[in-house]
This record gives structure tokens, sequence and C-alpha cells, in this order.
């Protein structure tokens, strides 16, 4: 029996299985392919009725119920010769109809499976529908790939010829189009691997636009005898399925690019290079004025603002308005978030001063969309398309809408960081003393960095701090955080400092009293946050750690002393080039209490450089602590600090970290020690009696005289004379030490040995005595008084004849 393919008719004459009965159902004879369908040999059936072949004889009524008609088809179950079963679909075919003398004597019939006889019908129902549906394109080619039979949507597309038959897709579609899809069809067809849903390019010669994208499967044709007689390609219009999903590629790729920095320059150049060429051939990105100047942008109902061309991408003789050039632009009463024009326009207002964003000629289409956040303006985008790429359409201006409004939330993101971290150095900068500074004692020059990052900047803080005697006190401190906060409490610190520092306290006392404060700050803010106002971000005061390194040099003794809070030590360049860090006992960080501070004392030749510096300058990431000193000590040495000024030799030791991002604030303090010659000190040591003063006043005017200072010589005298009594009268006995200092002022001190600070008051008329500070007050340009190791020191400055 030859097997039926599912393309061939089961009860074709050619394919079915053939019986030829009489008109009582007696089966006269049969076809081979009968004798294998029903398992009976060719003698067992001839002569049995078909009735006694049915598993159900009562249905044999059925069965002859159509005989009448020409010809007619059932369904039967018949015995099989084997005792099996056959579930089978008959075609009946009379013989001898209309004869006079044999009416309808003999029948043929057609017996095929009725699995078979269904899956036929199905597959033909199948192509036939295929053909008449019209979402798919469906077309059948030879093997000459000419166009054999297609469905009338074969291309949804205007410009096809009214009959394709015997074409080829080149005679109709553009020639680098035809070609792509013929070379992958010819591959269908050599390698009879099917091909499943192919992005092509489709444009017909006569109306080319700019075509469609068709998904294009295809599958070989074979013969029944398995020769290739052509390929079938399926195609399905996916233009609009792939314009969303390159649209929602775009809108990720934005979302990403947006979100990589919190610098407005670097953000709307990111967005800009996004959009093109993906969206546009050309785009820019234009920020309201007052965000750089870190002001609150206008109401978004305002109708004029004033952008800059922040960021733009495109060709660069595209003609557009140069990065950070301006304009006024008027947006209108209450204008949409977007809009777009057909054709190049001169987008200008009546009231602007320069051209709006035009790029030039050869536009076709362009869009914008405002950037709008928390009922501001921020600025819009603006994107164009050149050359033979389509107009934008809505699906375009939606997509643009989205971004702007992404892009919005970041540039006021970025807006308000900026703001805050320029308020931060801005608070910070003022904070802090000059970058250089002139005084008897030392020649100083300092740099700061403040760190880029999320938080801002941090409580990096130095100062140079005049003392009385010709003396400088040198501070750099640290606070832990970054911030508002941060800068607050470094303004806090450096303030006590000053203020610690103005009594002429040792180093390692100051920085106790300075440990005090910052542990009841901490124990305010505790307070502040457990109690009724607890209800407050308890990030307002983040930490109140902090470390100090306080200096302090006598260019008198040319003696230096310090002590540390957990800052680390300063590096000392002597004269002789060789370069050290001090072996200073670093003690606990400024809140944590209860632990001494250890001072060091030492002496420093002039013209020796100390550098004072944060934690920033030599903690790196991936480097370790002790490489990053022996760094500093190294760029110290190369620096040359010894003869150039120190301004330079800052910037020269710090330029490397400007590249890189920094973590910390970077702070350096760099101090080029003095020295006062002996010939412009004198000290005398004088018995407590009172008939020294006279004595006193004598020593001074001679010394005055010699140093040409004879203007001074009454005033001085006067004052040398009252301190000496003074002391003489209310220190208890001891010697008095007087001394004199000439030096950018002429300074006088009196020593004694005891611990009582004189104060200065009002006298009664009718008092005799108590008038002697109120005098000293009016005659000298600053006095003070002093402890010291042993008792106290009074001390008053006058400027010099002809200084300002």
């Amino acid at each position: 029996m030859r097997i039926a393919r599912s393309n061939d008719d089961p009860l074709d004459a050619g394919n079915a299985a053939g019986l030829l009965v009489d008109a009582a159902g007696t089966v006269l004879g049969c076809t081979p392919a009968a004798e294998a369908l029903l398992k009976w040999r060719a003698d067992e059936l001839c002569g049995r009725r078909i009735r006694d072949l049915l598993t159900d004889p009562g249905r044999w009524p059925e069965v002859m119920a159509q005989r009448d008609r020409p010809v007619w088809e059932g369904r039967a179950v018949v015995r099989e010769g084997g005792g099996g079963e056959s579930d089978l679909i008959f075609r009946v075919l009379p013989l001898d109809r209309g004869l006079p003398d044999r009416p309808s004597a003999r029948f043929f019939l057609l017996v095929a499976p009725r699995a078979l006889m269904t899956r036929w019908r199905q597959d033909h129902a199948f192509m036939q529908e295929l053909f008449l549906q019209q979402r798919v394109g469906f077309a059948v080619f030879d093997r000459e790939l000419r166009l054999v039979r297609t469905n009338t949507q074969l291309l949804p597309y205007t410009g096809l010829p009214a009959d394709l038959g015997g074409l080829r897709l080149g005679e109709f579609l553009w020639a680098e189009d035809a070609r792509v899809i013929d070379e992958q069809l010819r591959k269908v067809l050599t390698t009879g691997t099917p091909l499943v849903a192919m992005d092509a390019l489709v444009r017909t010669r006569v109306d080319p636009g700019t075509g469609r994208i068709m998904a294009l499967s295809a599958f070989r044709l074979q013969e029944a005898d398995g020769r290739v007689m052509g390929v079938t390609a399926l195609f399905t219009d996916v233009t609009e399925q792939r314009g969303a999903r390159e649209r929602l590629d775009l809108l990720h790729r934005v979302t990403a690019v947006l979100g990589n920095s919190l610098s407005v320059a670097e953000t709307t150049q990111d967005l800009a290079d996004v959009l093109v060429p993906v969206l546009a051939d050309l785009a820019a990105v234009d920020i309201a004025e007052a965000v750089f100047s870190h002001e609150e942008p206008g109401p978004g109902e305002q109708r004029l603002h004033v952008l800059r061309r922040a960021a733009a991408a495109g060709p660069a003789d595209a003609g557009q308005l140069p990065v950070g050039g301006s304009m006024r632009v008027d947006v209108g009463d209450d204008a949409p978030r977007g809009s777009v024009w057909p054709r190049p326009a001169d987008h200008r207002s009546p009231d602007e001063d320069v051209p709006g964003p035009g790029p030039g000629s050869g536009v076709r289409s362009g869009m914008s969309a405002l950037l709008r956040a928390r009922g501001r303006l921020l600025g819009r985008v603006t994107v164009w398309r050149t050359g033979d790429r389509p107009p934008f359409g809505a699906d375009d201006l939606a997509l643009l809408e989205e971004i702007a409004s992404r892009a919005a939330l970041v540039v006021d993101n970025a807006r308000r960081y900026a703001r805050e971290r320029h308020a931060s150095v801005s608070l910070q900068r003022s904070l802090l003393p000059p970058t250089t500074t002139e005084t008897a004692a030392v020649q100083s020059a300092s740099v700061y960095f403040p760190a880029d990052t999320a938080g801002g900047v941090s409580g990096d803080w130095f100062d140079v701090i005049p003392l009385s005697s010709a003396r400088v006190a040198l501070v750099v401190g640290d606070v832990v955080g970054h911030g508002l906060q941060a800068t607050a409490m470094m303004g806090r610190l450096r303030t006590a400092v000053r203020t610690l520092a103005d009594l002429d306290l040792e180093p390692d006392e100051l920085l106790t009293h300075l440990d005090d404060l910052v542990s009841q700050l901490t124990v305010e803010n505790s307070t502040f946050e457990n109690g009724t106002q607890a209800s407050a971000p308890q990030s307002a005061y983040d930490s109140f750690g902090a470390t100090c390194l306080y200096v302090t040099y006598d260019p008198v003794s040319r003696q230096c002393a310090m002590a540390s809070a957990g800052h680390p030590p300063p590096a000392l360049l002597a004269p002789d080039g060789t370069v050290r860090y001090v072996d200073v006992s670093p003690g606990p960080p400024l809140g944590v209490g209860g632990l001494p501070f250890e001072p060091v004392e030492m002496a420093v030749e002039p013209g020796s450089v100390l550098a004072l510096y944060t934690d920033g300058l030599v903690e790196r990431p991936r480097a370790d602590l002790d490489e990053g000193m022996a760094a500093l000590r190294n760029r110290l040495m190369a620096a040359n600090a010894l003869d150039r000024p120190l301004r330079d030799v800052g910037r020269e030791m710090v330029a490397d970290l400007a590249p890189s991002p920094l973590s910390d604030d970077v702070t350096l303090l760099l101090a080029r020690t003095r020295g006062i010659s002996p010939d412009d000190s004198v000290t005398w040591v004088l018995e407590p009696d009172p008939a020294v003063v006279a004595d006193a006043r004598a020593l001074v005017v001679g010394q005055l005289s010699r140093w040409g200072l004879d203007e001074l010589a009454f005033t001085t005298e006067l004052v040398a004379s009252e301190l000496v009594t003074n002391a003489i009268r209310y220190a208890g006995g001891g010697p008095v030490e007087l001394k004199l200092i000439r030096t950018a002022t002429l300074i006088c001190e009196v020593s004694d040995p005891s611990s009582t600070q004189p104060r200065m008051r009002r006298a009664r008329a009718t008092e005799e005595g108590g008038r002697g500070l109120f005098l000293i007050a009016q005659l000298t340009e600053r006095w003070g008084s002093r402890y010291t190791r042993h008792g106290k020191t009074i001390w008053t400055e006058q400027p010099l004849p002809g200084s300002s």
C-alpha cells in the first residue's frame, strides 16, 4: 500500500483503498490497498456483505441513508481480519446510475482511516486560511526565488505591483533590502535550516519612505521524493514593536547615565550623548542660569526664563549655539511639557537678545521638552533630526517627555547638592584664616582641597594665631563627618581654640579644655535627641569627634612646644635639608575624655619649615599610611621649601591630588620659622625691693636709646615702672624679671612668681591707687597676662615709630 502524503486527499482514487460492491452491499472485488487496510484477503472479502463487516450491523441503515445522492461520504467502524477494529471514512461512487437495464447495480467504495482523513482536512484548512489571513505576509518562492504565490498582505506597505507572480523581490524592493532577504532565503534553500524571526528592513522602489521592519521566518519545501521545490517565507510587521523596544532601551540607558554624577555639567552632557544618535542627530540641554549661580530657579508658571546651553551632542559643524551661551526663552502661557515641529524654525521670542537653539539648515524635524521639578523650571532638552531620518512623532515626544521628567529630578538633586556644597565650602573658607600670613615668628602658607564626595566638605581647619611676646600658635584640626554640620562644628572649635589661645595656655592644657568642650557638646546632643525635641533629625549633628594638633613657637628662645589629640605628627624640614617627623605622642581624639595629652618641647632653628597637615593628605585608597607619610616627606624635600615661596611649595606638594577623587578634605599648613636676634631682646632680673623701680626706669630708657627708640622712652618708662611696682608689691617676694623685645612692635614684659592675675578696675576719686592698669591700657596698643610654670607674666605692646 502506498502511504499518502499529508497534502494528498486520502479519499483520492490514487490513495484510498477500493471496494467494488453490488446493490445489496456484497463485495465483488477489492484493491490490494483494501486488503492491507482491512487485513482481509481478497478471497475472504469477495462475497461478504459490507453490513457483516460492521462492528455494529445495526448502523447499516445510516450507512445507506444517502444512497440516492450522486456521491456520498460516511463513517463506519469495521472489524479487521485479525480481530481488531478500524475507524474509517468512506466515499461511495455509483457506477451504473442512469443505465435503463442496470439502475444502480454497482458501487465503488473509497476507504481511508479516519485519523488520516481528519489530519488532511486540518492541513488543508490551515493552508487555505494562511493565504486568506491579513495579519502575516505569506509567500511561496520557487528554487530561483521567484514568487509563486502570496497572500494579500505580503507586505503591508504601499508601492507593490498588483500581480507579484513570477517576480523577484529585487524587482519591486530596494536593491539592498532585497539582497539581504534573498541571501537568507537562499541559505534556507541550501541548508534546509529554517530561519526564525530575522529583522529585515523593507522599502519599496515606488514609495521608499522610512520602510518597515519585518520579522522574516522561512522554511524549505520538498517534493514527495525529497526534491527541493522552493521556500516559504512569512513576513510579520514588527516596526512598532521594535520602535517600542528601542525607546524602552533608550529610557533604560538614560536612567543609567543620569545616576552617574551629581555634577550638572556632567549629567547634562551624558544625557545629550545618549540621545545622539539613537533618538536624534543633534541634541542640546539648556539649564536655567539660576542653577549655576546656586540660586532658586524661577517658578514653572513664569513665562520668561534665562537658560544657558549646558551640553550639546552632534556634528561639530551643525551651527548650534555654543555650550556656555545664554538665551532668554518664552515658554508661553500654560506651555505644554513638550512640542514637536516638522521643519526647523527660528525659535526666537520677540524679547530674546540672542538667537534660539536652532542648529542651522538641513534639519527635518525637532522637538523639545521642559525640565520641571518641584514647581520650578530647570531647563529644557531639545533634539533635531537631519538627512533622511523620519520626522518625530507622538511616540517620540512621549519618550522625550519621560526622559525630561527623569532628568529634571536628577538635575534638581544635583542643583541642591551643589548649592549645599557651595554653602559648605563658602562657610568653611569664610571661617578659615588667610592662606598666607607674616608674623615676627613665622611666615606661613596653606592649601585646602575640599573632598569631592556626595557628603560634601568635611571639617578640616587650620589657623595661625599670634600670641604674646612675638610668639605664634599653629593649629590644624579635622572634625569627623561631612557637610554643613561638620563645617559648623569646625567653626565652633576654631573659635574655642582662638579663645583658649588668648589665655596663653600650654598646648597640653589647651587641648584638655578643648576636649572638655567637645565632651559637653556630645552630652548636649544626646540630650537633644533623647529629650523633648527628639523629633528632630538625629543626623543634625552626626558626630562631635575631632583631632587637633596645637603648636607654639617662640622666636626669642627658638623653642617649639606641641601636643596632639589623635592627630598625625608634623614634619620638620631643617636648614640642612633633612626631614623628620616630630616624635609627638598622640593623645586621644577630642571628645573621648579621661586621658592626658603629653606635651613635647624642642629647639627649632630659624629658617626651618614645619608642615602640619590632615590625614587626607597621607591616607590614600589602596595605600598604607606609612607609604603616605613617606611620600609626604619626599615631596617636602623635593619641593626645596627652604628657599622658595611657601605658597608655591604648598601647591606643588598637593598638585598630584587634583585629578584623583578625594575621600576626605586635604589641608596643608607650611610655616617657616624666624628668630629674633639677641640684639633685639634684653632681660633684667630685679630684686623684690621698691628701690629697684628707679633702676628699672633707667635700664629701660638706656636700652631704648641704644635702639633709637627715644620717642617711646617716656611711655615705656612709665609702663615698666608701673608693672615692676605692682610685681614687687603683690608678688609676695621673689625676683622680678623685666624684658624688652624689639620686633614689629616694642614688647615690654614683667614676670613674677605670683599666680594672681591682675585686673583692671575703675578707681574712685578718693583712692590713691588702682589706676595703674588703666593707664597702661590707654598708653599701649595691647596688653595682657599669662600664666607660666613659675608664676605669671604681664606684657604690653607698642607700635614702633613710623609703623602704620
